[in-house]
């Protein structure tokens, strides 16, 4: 369902596809460990397009309100320009606010940078 990574001090974490409703709640729990174990490291989550659906995009949403209560850099990468659109179009507008980029290699880029 997902894979992670640290790539220049970035956690990557790759959903390979959408959880769907029963899948969502050990997604977020598998994703929200990831952030706590590599806190304070700044996380993108890339949705592969096959999880670009409303599960993924709910979950994704959710780690963003953890992170930035926990001041945890946090970006999201889409190729589906819909799903940007809803990811930014729903995101919690109270903490830090979620970047979403097109490309991963330019995600990582931007989240190293700020974090430096």
């Amino acid at each position: 369902m997902l894979s992670h990574s640290l790539d220049h001090g970035v956690l990557v974490i790759t959903v390979h596809r959408d959880p769907g409703i029963g899948g969502r709640a050990a997604l977020l729990t598998k994703i929200t460990d990831l952030v706590h174990a590599f806190q304070p490291a700044p996380v993108v989550v890339v949705l592969d397009e096959p999880a670009s659906a409303g599960a993924a995009v709910s979950v994704v949403l959710r780690v963003h309100r953890l992170c930035s209560r926990l001041g945890v850099l946090m970006s999201v990468v889409s190729g589906s320009a819909p799903t940007r659109r809803a990811l930014e179009d729903n995101a919690d507008t109270a903490g830090t606010r979620l970047v979403v980029h097109a490309r991963p290699d330019t995600a990582v880029a931007a989240a190293y940078t700020a974090a430096a």
